[in-house]
């Protein structure tokens, strides 16, 4: 499928989504977002990406926002409906059932910090900032930014962050949890690449189950979490992966994981 604000790659059992508006420092409009929905489902549907990578063109931004020229006219009702739409494709991004890995560039900006929030591993060069400056303009989050971003650093900390409207270095994002690792740039995807082929490497089925179990679990209480791990256990365990993977640790060879 060809793509007017994406750039989309396959690299081995990697793919490459990269925001190419750079002369709007990747700001979100309709028509990217609902490309990023039409790439993900690409990426899911081919059993050959086994993981995906997502970042923004050129040095400044990953994605600077959602693109206010289509806000700014917006009704009560027509601004419940984009905010809808950005939920609704950062969902698809969680729920992938592949892991996503977010290659923070630049600027991460309300949109574009929830983009990379929805990502299940996010690694940021020294040069990103990541930040929801909504109330700066009189408004709030509306892609998840209000609720993912407590989940991922505490309820103070992410307060602080949604109510100052104030970016965060890319060192304060690690130091509280709100990326993984921090890089130097040229270092970025490569690092990503690397994390990525790890995870291709290892069984699909596990990997879809781990994520889907540790998402869920995360969505309601202790017994019923612990309920969710068990039924994910058994299913792995009837899988060809799981016969495959300890002959193989038995053997003492690489195992050829199928994803069954």
């Amino acid at each position: 499928m060809s793509y007017q604000n994406l750039l989309f790659e396959e690299k081995g059992a990697l793919a490459r989504i990269t925001i190419n508006r750079p002369e709007v420092l990747n700001a979100l409009n309709l028509a990217t977002l609902s490309e990023i929905e039409a790439a993900m489902e690409e990426a899911g549907r081919n059993p050959s990406v086994l993981a995906v990578i997502v970042t923004g063109a050129g040095e400044k931004a990953f994605i600077a926002g959602a693109d206010i020229k289509e806000l700014k006219d917006l009704d009560a009702m027509a601004a419940r409906k984009f905010a809808r739409r950005g939920q609704h494709v950062l969902h698809r991004i969680q729920w992938l059932g592949k892991p996503v890995i977010a290659a923070v560039n630049g600027f991460a900006l309300g949109g574009g910090c929830e983009l990379a929030m929805a990502c299940h591993i996010r690694i940021g060069s020294t040069r990103a900032r990541l930040g929801q400056p909504e109330v700066n303009l009189g408004v709030i989050p509306g892609w998840g930014g209000t609720q993912r971003l407590p989940r991922l650093v505490g309820l103070g900390r992410a307060l602080e962050i949604l109510l100052s409207g104030d970016p965060i270095t890319a060192e304060e994002a690690l130091r509280i949890g709100l990326l993984n690792r921090v890089v130097e740039p040229e270092q970025l995807l490569p690092v990503c690449e690397e994390i990525g082929g790890k995870i291709a490497s290892r069984g699909p089925l596990a990997v879809r189950l781990t994520l889907e179990a540790a998402q869920r679990g995360l969505e309601t209480s202790m017994p019923g979490a612990l309920l969710i791990e068990a039924d994910a256990f058994g299913l792995a365990t009837s899988s060809e992966d799981w016969r495959e993977g300890t002959l193989a640790f038995l053997e003492r060879r690489k195992p050829a994981f199928r994803g069954q």
